[in-house]
């Protein structure tokens, strides 16, 4: 069997690698989360119950966590991270201390456990500042410099956490003698994301009545990648020994498209009959971001097979009835 241990495993994209995994008897899942965001619901429950699955709860920022996990695991997925534009405006040291933490404790650990290999999440906001000040083309490959452009500006506390993981990923894992690898996730949406996220934060709006509904930084572009295929190619970059001390764009490269024909199509779904007001982005949003997935193409044999319309149309129904039926919104 291989061991596979998943921090950060209780959240969005984590628990749904956890279950895909967990349906081939061939894997012996670990998930490790403190439940800052990840949430303990049926579907979650159902998940756990697995005889290949099990749940360790604990702060992994802190060193004296990792005591918790008694073996050395084949595979260590490390997706544990505060995310959300929201969280760098409202409290970003603890962005920089909790995502610095989490990601230096994984390697000091890693290095000491005997582990195989290691997959980190990273994001396309680590190069935010090359797109808008550079002027680089989309769709951009994994060779694009990452970049922020203002120091100052608590919205790029995650990227730098994000490029600091990176860069500590690539260099503990040369002097380690062990194997990495780095996704970097471009707009991963689907059901049960929570509603820090621009796609269920607009759902929410318009089940509100908002009307006029403003449609904030409606000319910047975006590329949407459903979750279900954000989730195989995350676990194709675990699998695949040709990953190894590789990065790797996660994505949807054909569906570019601006957040204005995204809201819109949203409205349609809910049935919006009001009027649309056109706003400038925040400061310190992008203006485009695409990505070129060739290379995850070619070597991992990665595929786009959700139209970005279908899958919106499956988020915006979740979250139409989990709302109605009484849920509650979450992280």
């Amino acid at each position: 069997m291989k061991s596979t241990l998943i921090i950060g495993g209780a959240g969005f994209i984590g628990l749904n690698i956890a279950s895909k995994l967990s349906l081939d008897k061939d894997y012996d899942i670990t998930i490790a989360d403190n439940f800052f965001r990840g949430k303990k619901d049926n579907y979650f429950n159902e998940i756990i119950k697995r005889d290949n699955v099990q749940i360790i709860e604990g702060d992994f920022t802190k060193i004296s966590e990792y005591t918790k996990l008694e073996k050395s695991f084949d595979q260590v997925y490390m997706l544990a991270g505060i995310v959300g534009v929201e969280y760098t405006s409202k409290m970003p040291t603890e962005v920089i201390r909790a995502n610095s933490m989490l990601i230096l404790n994984s390697l000091e650990w890693m290095k000491k456990s005997g582990s195989k290999k290691i997959l980190y999440s990273s994001t396309s906001e680590c190069y935010a500042g090359t797109i808008d000040i550079f002027k680089y083309k989309t769709p951009t490959d994994e060779k694009i410099p990452l970049c922020i452009s203002d120091i100052y500006n608590s919205r790029y506390t995650y990227a730098i956490t994000k490029i600091l993981g990176e860069s500590a990923c690539i260099h503990y894992a040369k002097e380690n003698k062990f194997s990495s690898t780095i996704i970097r996730y471009h707009n991963v949406y689907g059901p049960r994301m929570g509603f820090k996220h621009v796609i269920p934060q607009v759902i929410v709006r318009f089940i509100n009545k908002e009307n006029p509904f403003r449609i904030i930084g409606y000319n910047q572009t975006r590329a949407f990648n459903y979750l279900d295929d954000a989730v195989n190619g995350t676990i194709s970059a675990m699998e695949s020994e040709k990953a190894n001390d590789e990065i790797f764009h996660i994505g949807d490269m054909n569906s570019e498209i601006t957040i204005e024909e995204l809201v819109k199509y949203i409205g349609e779904l809910v049935d919006y009959k009001g009027e649309f007001l056109l706003v400038e982005a925040h400061p310190g949003s992008v203006m485009k971001r695409c990505p070129d997935i060739n290379k995850a193409m070619s070597i991992l044999n990665y595929k786009v097979l959700s139209n970005w319309k279908d899958g919106v149309k499956k988020t915006v129904k979740w979250y139409v009835e989990y709302i109605n039926s009484g849920g509650k919104i979450y992280e």
